[in-house]
């Protein structure tokens, strides 16, 4: 069994330069590591992970380590990982099977690689490291007594798990807790997709037609920093209460059919398949931009712009032009994949402090716990608190606390108008 898999061993001191950067400006998890090279949560465990490998997981597996865990780790995207990191994680002695550019085969040979550490905790992106242990080393999963899911897509598979009895260890839906989905999805989501966009194009935002597919929390901070920019931003979606709140917050509201002929720069980010098709891509304008910052390459239908046209080129790294048949031209960034972590570095440090405490409590808690039933569960509300607590210490932001008196008044029912 082979100990790691990278694309250079060389490039491991550049790698180590970029983790010990993201750990200066991850101060929670850095706390969170501290106390677990005292207490040694993790000893005797192996913990399995398919994440984006990045400098900011090296500081997770980092921590991990520190409480004595055994990590063996692949990437949740053929096209995310930083390869410098990943040598440099490979050196500090964590079982790395990963290097950008990987092909469908070689993606899931590594996910393939890493349970054969025979994983007693998993720790998620997407949910493919679960979806391939349930569905063809079924035998294995007697060792694993948790697991942990970092972003809604993944979520939304593992609910269907359950839903159809499918699911058969506990998953803890890390992307779920408030400390999570209200600053990654939502700021980290924003920001990067913004870098990933004007990295691949250096395309002015302002005055440009932006369309956001979805309003979900990654798309609301997609839509947020793109009107931020100047762009009109126009939101496309199917649920009612998030379109009426995009109405609510400034925003343009119809159906993908109507924005297609008017936008210039479309990005979903929607956990669902073909939010852009071929009826959509018939009717876009030339030189329209299109990318996505949704987990999986199904939201932008990449067979239907290939059926649609005669030529396509690189243009520059991560912008392909597709010459249509009558002659318009339509920009694909990144090969339909997480445009924020393939045309850029990902969500900042930062935040993903608070996203990586929460997936380094919440094994400790699988960890520590007895075994739990077979289904998804939410961050434990002291666990999603403490994240919160331990962030603005570290950001020197102190808040009140209740009294006495409050607390009574909270706790009763008695007290009206006096």
């Amino acid at each position: 069994m082979e100990d790691f898999q990278v694309k250079d061993k060389s490039l491991a001191v550049q790698g180590h330069l970029q983790i010990e950067w993201a750990s200066k400006h991850m101060p929670v998890l850095n706390q969170i590591k501290n106390r677990f090279s005292q207490e040694k949560p993790f000893k005797g465990l192996t913990l399995a992970a398919c994440l984006h490998v990045t400098k900011e997981t090296a500081v997770l597996v980092d921590a991990l380590m520190a409480g004595d865990a055994t990590v063996a780790l692949c990437g949740s995207n053929p096209l995310s990982t930083q390869d410098d990191v990943a040598a440099a994680l490979a050196e500090k002695g964590a079982h790395v099977f990963a290097w950008r550019g990987q092909n469908t085969e070689d993606y899931y040979k590594c996910i393939d690689n890493v349970l054969d550490f025979k994983p007693n905790i998993t720790l998620d992106d997407g949910a493919d490291l679960v979806g391939t242990l349930h569905s063809k080393r079924q035998a294995e999963i007697t060792n694993v007594k948790g697991g942990t899911e970092e972003t809604t897509t993944g979520v939304i598979r593992l609910r269907a798990m359950e839903k159809d009895g499918s699911l058969k260890y506990p998953i803890v839906a890390v992307n779920d807790a408030y400390t999570k989905y209200l600053f990654d999805n939502r700021y980290g989501t924003g920001q990067s997709t913004i870098d990933g966009l004007l990295r691949a194009t250096n395309t002015l935002l302002a005055g440009k037609t932006f369309v956001a597919g979805g309003y979900g929390w990654c798309s609301r901070g997609i839509a947020m920093r793109a009107q931020g920019l100047g762009a009109n931003v126009i939101v496309t979606e199917v649920q009612p209460i998030r379109a009426l709140e995009a109405v609510m917050n400034g925003l343009r509201v119809m159906p993908m059919e109507q924005a297609a002929p008017i936008g210039d720069i479309f990005i979903t980010a929607t956990g669902d398949i073909s939010v852009i098709r071929k009826e959509h891509l018939e009717k876009m304008k030339d030189g329209a931009i299109i990318a996505n910052s949704g987990h999986f390459n199904v939201e932008i239908n990449i067979p239907d712009l290939e059926s649609l046209s005669v030529s396509k080129r690189t243009m520059r790294p991560n912008l392909e032009e597709y010459t249509l048949k009558d002659g318009r031209r339509i920009y694909l960034l990144a090969e339909g994949r997480l445009v924020n972590l393939a045309a850029a570095e990902g969500h900042p440090s930062e935040v993903m402090d608070m996203s990586f405490a929460n997936q380094a409590l919440c094994s400790e808690f699988i960890a520590t716990s007895e075994r739990l039933e077979p289904k998804v569960y939410c961050v434990p509300k002291e666990l999603d608190m403490k994240v919160a607590e331990l962030k603005l210490k570290t950001m020197g932001v102190t808040i009140d606390e209740l009294t006495e008196e409050q607390k009574k008044y909270l706790s009763t029912w008695e007290m009206g108008t006096t």
